[in-house]
């Protein structure tokens, strides 16, 4: 079984399954109709780089298993590698301006948010320093060209946070917050965007850890529920 989920892995995900692998996980366990990616100490570890959006069926029939964490990488930094396109071997290097922060896993959790409620059901974010391969395609843009992404690479782990349970996102919270609060107060006490702001708030409702109760101009407020 050690071949299956592995023709097509990526650099990023290979690297990641091995750190959380260490030297006593089993790589590719059969669970029924699906394969994790890692079993260690009794706890399956399942690696996404890409988005949550799909693993909702995969991820409860998981953890119905037994304890299972859902590991995403987020780039804190990203280098940039464009091959150049006369075969010459040249290549090109620049930092994206981009930065994430592990606060940023709400934006996939949004796919996802009701299965925190399970006991068994955990997510960690990784926060990353990546390298970004791309290549030129000649075909691309129906013709005009245009550079194809050939894959992440690992550079170094710089931190990790394990969210177990719905409150465990409270812990990316800077400062307090009053209740009640809106998206705006949600924010400032993340330091992050409003759209991040908006994405942590859908969760926390659909976590049941808060709800609505009323409008601030534009914008809704929301009231903690006793945990």
């Amino acid at each position: 079984m050690s071949g299956i989920g592995t023709l097509n892995e990526g650099h990023l995900h290979a690297s990641l399954k091995h750190i959380y692998a260490g030297d006593q996980g089993q790589l590719e366990v059969p669970f029924g109709k699906f394969i994790a990616d890692v079993v260690r100490d009794g706890v399956i570890y399942e690696i996404q780089t890409s988005s949550f959006s799909g693993l909702g069926r995969k991820m409860l029939a998981l953890a119905e298993q037994q304890p299972l964490v859902l590991v995403h990488p987020i780039a804190h930094s990203k280098t940039l590698i464009k091959l150049k396109k006369d075969d010459s071997g040249e290549f090109t290097r620049r930092r994206s301006p981009k930065r994430g922060a592990l606060a940023h896993i709400v934006s996939e959790l949004v796919y996802i948010p009701t299965l925190l409620k399970h006991p068994n059901f955990s997510v960690e974010a990784v926060l990353i320093e990546e390298e970004e391969v791309r290549s030129f395609d000649a075909k691309a843009r129906r013709g005009r060209g245009g550079w194809r992404g050939q894959g992440r690479q690992l550079v170094k782990v710089l931190d990790q946070a394990r969210i177990s349970t719905p409150y465990s996102l409270l812990d990316f919270l800077l400062e307090d917050l009053p209740d009640p609060f809106t998206t705006k107060d949600l924010g400032l006490a993340l330091d992050q965007s409003q759209e991040i702001a908006q994405q942590m708030a859908y969760c926390l409702r659909h976590m049941d850890v808060v709800d609505v109760c009323g409008k601030t101009g534009n914008l809704l407020n929301y009231k903690f529920l006793t945990e």
